[in-house]
């Protein structure tokens, strides 16, 4: 993907799918939030607003793998997902490896509060990293598409 502006990052689950936002001309992520909807009618209104509210000129999805290589039973789900993003919102979509993205960002958080009040914060945690990792370097990416 070779746009500049605002990304969207998404860190897919199926229970919830964190949320990130950053720049491609400070190369600085953020963490937004998470989706908690489990339906998809729900979850594509959650985005909807967020692409209103940040008019992103693409978006960033975590596709993750096992720790030796082989894809994880969610990556045809996050691989599902973006071709939706990319079909609903007519933006170029990355796919980027979040390999231990989620272990690190409930490692980062562990003691600041108890694991239940830190799922949603996890989440929006590991999509920052997801996307954090497309902007230290852009072109080590796939879109979606291809």
């Amino acid at each position: 993907m070779s746009v500049s502006g605002t990304l969207l990052a998404f860190d897919f689950g199926e229970r919830r799918i964190g949320v990130a936002v950053g720049e491609t001309a400070t190369r600085i992520a953020n963490p937004l939030g998470a989706i908690d909807e489990v339906a998809n009618d729900a979850r594509f209104r959650r985005i909807g607003a967020l692409v209103e509210e940040w008019r992103p000129v693409g978006f960033v999805v975590g596709c993750p793998k096992h720790e030796s290589g082989d894809p994880h039973e969610v990556a045809k789900l996050a691989e599902k997902f973006a071709r939706r993003l990319q079909a609903r919102y007519n933006l170029p979509v990355v796919l980027v490896d979040e390999t231990l993205t989620s272990a690190a960002a409930e490692s980062g958080l562990r003691g600041n509060r108890t694991r239940a009040a830190r799922k949603g914060d996890v989440d929006a945690l590991a999509a920052m990293l997801i996307l954090q990792s497309y902007l230290d370097d852009p072109g080590a990416y796939r879109d979606a598409a291809a």
